[in-house]
């Protein structure tokens, strides 16, 4: 019976995912079908960047937590003594903990008990490797084992819904499409938005824009994830992504995301482009990050008088005469 739930909740989230919400909206969705199979009092889902784990966003239930309480909690995150916090859970194998031994846990004696709650299920969202977001839970009473079972089958189908929709949020280069594929990259759904993409594509090529779908499909299969930048017709990048869709297993389905791609997505094209040697493509990385000629020198065990050389370089390939046309010219 769980196993069965599980799979229909999976089912589910891959619906969801075809939609194109963005995360906060499919958060919110994915919140109502795991409340359906596993109830809770409270639930606060949280979007993850996937290089540092830290906390980007957070979406609550149909039931918010108090005002009060919300500020204290993001504390306790990140204070450092605070047990059980998503970025401990991230260094852990299993995705999934039930929290009830909780007599150090401020959460618990500072936020959950004053609210009358006894029980917290924490899951993180981990696909590939890379998390993407994590979900509390709390309730009155505890979380059973085959509740904990449940979380822990769906937690990689939520992960995956989530690293789609950080993909698809809107942008300032027009609006991102989905298409999601079989195996083979025939379509299943679309976006409204895609339309748009197929006449662009097909503009340079007619059927490129199926081409490109069984490339993505088949290179998402073999290896899970693939990206690529292709051009557009008036000369600029289009960003295609995909990811394999968690649902089925003889689905095989693909999530393929088109989008405008920005100035630091095309950095390995721009450092290549110009000609930057692995160090000056280091030295640049370092001054988009806005950091000072002691600091870069400090990070790259390199002297302060070899940054300055190798920025001088830099500027003579990019032809620029500073650090700030150096970042427009770059990210732009």
């Amino acid at each position: 019976m769980w196993e069965g739930r599980a799979d229909g909740a999976k089912r589910d989230i891959a619906a969801l995912v075809k939609t194109g919400l963005g995360v906060a909206e499919l958060h919110t969705a994915a919140i109502a079908v795991v409340d359906r199979v596993v109830p809770v009092e409270l639930a606060c889902w949280a979007s993850l960047d996937p290089d540092t784990a830290a906390i980007s966003s957070m979406t609550s239930g149909v039931n918010r937590i108090p005002g009060q309480y919300e500020p204290l909690l993001a504390s306790f995150e990140y204070d450092g003594h605070e047990p059980n916090t998503f970025a401990q859970l991230a260094q852990r194998s299993e995705p999934v903990a039930r929290l009830e031994d909780t007599s150090h846990s401020g959460r618990f004696n500072e936020v959950w008990r004053p609210l009358g709650l006894n029980s917290e299920l924490r899951t993180m969202f981990r696909v590939d490797g890379t998390y993407w977001g994590a979900a509390g839970m709390v309730r009155t009473h505890p979380f059973s084992d085959r509740e904990v079972e449940f979380m822990a089958s769906i937690a990689p189908a939520l992960a995956a819904a989530t690293r789609v929709a950080a993909r698809c949020s809107p942008s300032g280069g027009g609006e991102a499409a989905i298409v999601v594929v079989d195996s083979q990259g025939v379509p299943r759904a679309v976006t409204a938005a895609a339309q748009q993409w197929q006449a662009e594509l097909d503009t340079i090529a007619p059927g490129r824009f199926l081409v490109m779908l069984r490339a993505v499909a088949v290179g998402a299969q073999a290896q899970g994830t693939f990206r690529a930048r292709i051009r557009d017709a008036s000369g600029g990048w289009i960003l295609v992504q995909g990811s394999k869709l968690i649902s089925d297993a003889d689905l095989a389905e693909t999530v393929v995301t088109f989008d405008r791609a920005s100035g630091m997505e095309l950095l390995g094209v721009l450092f290549a482009a110009y000609g930057l040697t692995t160090r000056e493509r280091d030295i640049c990385r370092e001054v988009i990050a806005g950091r000072s000629t002691s600091d870069i020198a400090a990070r790259l065990a390199i002297t302060a008088h070899t940054v300055q050389d190798h920025l001088k370089s830099v500027f003579g390939k990019v032809d620029v005469r500073s650090r700030g046309e150096l970042v427009a010219k770059l990210t732009s």
